[in-house]
């Protein structure tokens, strides 16, 4: 099975066939997906200018939506080697037991679903870097009340979500679960009533 960078390599292949080429890039988002693969596709698609079922789209396209996806991969890439790093030191000091920012990130440990999104249309429509960005950020302060991507104040609790965890505070803007551990126990219990979050401000 190919890695993430051989398959990047055959995206950027002049040589390769261009529904090959396509392809590659498909598989690469089942290494690296931040929304899931299908929003993650939709979002790189819409971002490069070709349709999601465009065949044979332009390859100077198809290879600006792999930069995207690897300028995010190398963010978070390098998110996981501190967060791994804290784990190794906090085990050397006695603390054992992880937090909640640790349960989040052991189910997002690789990349896949970091933002899912479980509607594919429906993601943010900044730059994937940015938006990792922005939630690795979060994870490393206090909590809020808000989304941490797109700043938004209305999330409501899904259930049966495509994903684990399968329920969550939804942002109603930008599509994504937002982690529990960024958001504040009143933001959650809100999220949970069904009550939209107002802003004050």
């Amino acid at each position: 099975m190919a890695g993430f960078r051989s398959l990047a390599r055959q995206v950027r292949d002049p040589r390769s066939d261009l529904a090959l080429r396509r392809y590659s890039l498909r598989k690469c988002l089942e290494r690296f997906a931040p929304y899931g693969h299908r929003a993650t596709w939709d979002h790189l698609c819409s971002r490069a200018g070709f349709g999601a079922e465009d065949r044979s789209p332009d390859p100077v396209r198809l290879v600006a939506a792999l930069d995207e996806l690897e300028e995010a991969r190398s963010v978070w890439l390098a998110y996981e080697v501190d967060f791994a790093e804290r784990r190794k030191k906090e085990k050397h000091d006695g603390l054992r037991r992880p937090g909640t920012v640790d349960d989040w990130h052991r189910l997002t440990w690789g990349g896949f679903g970091v933002a899912w999104c479980d509607d594919p249309r429906l993601h943010p429509r900044e730059p994937l870097a940015e938006v990792l960005r922005l939630l690795i950020s979060a994870l490393e302060r206090d909590p809020g009340d808000g989304c941490p991507v797109c700043g938004g104040d209305q999330l409501v609790w899904r259930y049966d979500l495509d994903h684990e965890p399968s329920t969550g505070p939804v942002c109603t803007h930008c599509g994504i679960l937002v982690p529990r551990p960024v958001l504040t126990p009143e933001a959650l219990a809100d999220a949970r009533r069904g009550r939209l979050l107002v802003s004050v401000a």
